[in-house]
């Protein structure tokens, strides 16, 4: 039995239970309330446990494979294998200090105090600066302590900016750059083939949003044009149309930022009832 601690709530839950269920393995029963769900595979079953709290319950066996944040992986500084940047929860821990304050960077610092909820990450980054400070740990609210006389700065997660202008801080320098990411016990991983195929099921989800399906006709004398405006994964297949008309079908995939140019170009080729498809997985 293969088991998979993914977070029980916050803005991680949802983005994991749909990239799983794009993947084929939905949560059966729902995932509200629940320590475990079942899913499409018998031998595999999610754990529903704080984001915090999987880099750890990965490393001591108590799941197999996890899904939490690298910040999260770096605080606890657990012995994990890292297997996938899943490309989202992206956000970064940022050093900030009050609008007004005269500190512009972590070196005047010096003997001064930190407020932050990552004391390993934020350690290990004034250590590698040279600077000595007083770390505050706190659990919440981080923001508001160098407002209240707790401390001259804070370390804190930072995904668009908005919190801290809210709070009348500004970002002095980023400290730590964090996704989620896909995680599995060392000892589970050497033994489990199937951890593999997860990895696997994940990856071709992701792989297929950055791409495009194109079906188009075009006709017999345009097609070498129209070959040369499509960069597909291994050159596009081609098909004879049943058509009065000397007319090809031309399938192609192609990477999905570049669907507008290439569309125009294909149209300007002769290409004409151009269809763009979503993938929904792409396994090598």
């Amino acid at each position: 039995m293969i088991r998979i601690a993914i977070p029980n709530k916050g803005r991680l839950h949802d983005p994991t239970v749909e990239l799983f269920k794009e993947a084929g393995l939905p949560v059966l029963g729902g995932s509200n309330r629940k320590l475990f769900a079942k899913t499409t595979d018998p031998e595999i079953t999610f754990l529903f446990a704080r984001a915090a709290d999987i880099p750890e319950y990965v490393q001591d066996g108590a799941a197999d494979v996890g899904i939490t944040g690298l910040d999260l992986i770096s605080e606890t500084d657990s012995d994990v294998e890292i297997l996938l940047d899943l490309k989202y929860g992206g956000a970064d821990l940022v050093l900030a200090v009050p609008e007004d304050s005269e500190i512009a960077s972590s070196k005047d610092l010096e003997g001064m105090r930190v407020a932050t909820e990552f004391p390993v990450i934020t350690a290990r980054y004034f250590e590698n600066m040279g600077v000595n400070i007083d770390i505050v740990k706190v659990s919440g609210a981080c923001e508001m302590t160098p407002h209240v006389g707790i401390a001259d700065a804070i370390v804190d997660i930072s995904s668009s900016g908005t919190t801290l202008t809210m709070n009348h801080l500004k970002m002095i320098e980023k400290v730590f750059t964090s996704s989620i990411y896909l995680i599995a016990n060392h000892k589970t991983l050497e033994a489990e083939e199937k951890i593999q195929h997860i990895k696997t099921a994940l990856e071709s989800v992701l792989h297929a949003k950055q791409k495009r399906y194109l079906m188009m006709n075009v006709p017999s004398d345009k097609l070498d044009t129209v070959k040369e405006e499509l960069p597909g994964l291994a050159g596009p297949t081609v098909m004879k149309v049943e058509s009065k008309k000397d007319i090809m079908a031309v399938h192609a995939v192609v990477d999905a930022d570049i669907i507008f140019a290439t569309i125009t170009r294909l149209k300007a080729a002769g290409a004409f009832d151009i269809l763009v498809v979503p993938i929904e997985r792409m396994i090598p």
